[in-house]
């Protein structure tokens, strides 16, 4: 894995509803990311926060069912635009958000510089509505649609093209609160799913084992786009969109340790961090755990 670090905090929080997610990116930097870091022997920088603008007083206007959509589309130009530049630099992007419709802009600015390149999807929603089928109108809901080029052009095109991952190169892990629309575009797609289904029957390392074979065969990177609420509410309680029945705390550290091991993650992000919602920053505490097991720390 890449030695060198850049820390992009991205305090969005107009991709839903529910106020106090704009503050994630403080609380994980609070639980420490950078010390723990360091002492994994990184180089780390920390490029502050990107500026989010204000959202419109009419959230819908313009573009039905697309909430605060010039302003999120705004923020994803200018979050491409630093992670491209992360990249372009030869240092590992580490994003933190702020509510998962930032996955929009960290996709954007990293899949220029990889022919094929491969996104886990760590989380209990798939995010592949539509203003169509959207029940919500909230983008949050919305990023991997996006990034495979399907929905409203003012997101499909950030950063000047169009599809930036193609549906076979994605493998969502931990769903288990799908839309119908999402289910039909998941079939459609052909796009890998393990819902906590699979997890419970298979077990982590075997749904681990088959997403880096899977992966490495067809990719020349990877991705991670890790979503809190992928955990269960009881380890991950400050999530906007909690769901029963999620990913524990040690599941996630061997699927993070069993990333290390296979050496091919490329660029992170860590979403919907919401301390408002939190107990004592537990949320962001786990987060940073969870990054240090990614980054290759063992308890031996």
């Amino acid at each position: 894995m890449i030695k060198e670090i850049s820390i992009i905090g991205v305090p969005m929080d107009l991709g839903q509803l529910r106020r106090g997610v704009d503050m994630g990116p403080s609380a994980i930097r609070y639980a420490g990311v950078v010390e723990r870091l360091e002492r994994l022997s990184y180089n780390v920088q920390d490029l502050g926060d990107i500026e989010i603008g204000r959202p419109s007083r009419h959230p819908l206007a313009g573009k039905r069912n697309l909430r605060n959509l010039e302003a999120v589309a705004s923020a994803s130009e200018t979050l491409a635009k630093s992670v491209d530049e992360a990249v372009k630099r030869g240092r590992f992007p580490l994003v933190f958000g702020g509510d998962h419709s930032i996955a929009i802009g960290s996709l954007a600015g990293i899949s220029k510089h990889y022919k094929n390149l491969g996104v886990i999807w760590y989380d209990a929603h798939g995010d592949l509505n539509t203003s169509e089928t959207s029940p919500s109108g909230n983008i949050h809901g919305m990023p991997l649609a996006v990034s495979i080029g399907i929905g409203d052009q003012t997101l499909t095109r950030i950063y000047g093209y169009k599809q930036k991952v193609k549906p076979e190169n994605i493998v969502i892990i931990g769903a288990r609160s799908l839309d119908e629309g999402e289910k039909e575009l998941i079939k459609k797609k052909n796009i890998k799913v393990y819902t906590m289904h699979e997890i419970d029957r298979l077990g982590m390392t075997r749904v681990m084992e088959e997403t880096i074979a899977y992966l490495k065969e067809r990719v020349d990177g990877v991705h991670l786009s890790l979503d809190l609420d992928g955990l269960d509410p009881h380890d991950a309680p400050g999530v906007g969109t909690p769901v029963l029945g999620g990913i524990s705390y040690r599941e996630s550290h061997l699927a993070m340790e069993m990333l290390a091991e296979a050496d091919f993650i490329t660029s992170a992000e860590f979403v919907e961090v919401n301390p408002i919602l939190d107990d004592k920053n537990k949320t962001a505490t786990v987060a940073v755990a969870l990054m240090g097991s990614l980054f290759g720390e063992k308890l031996l």
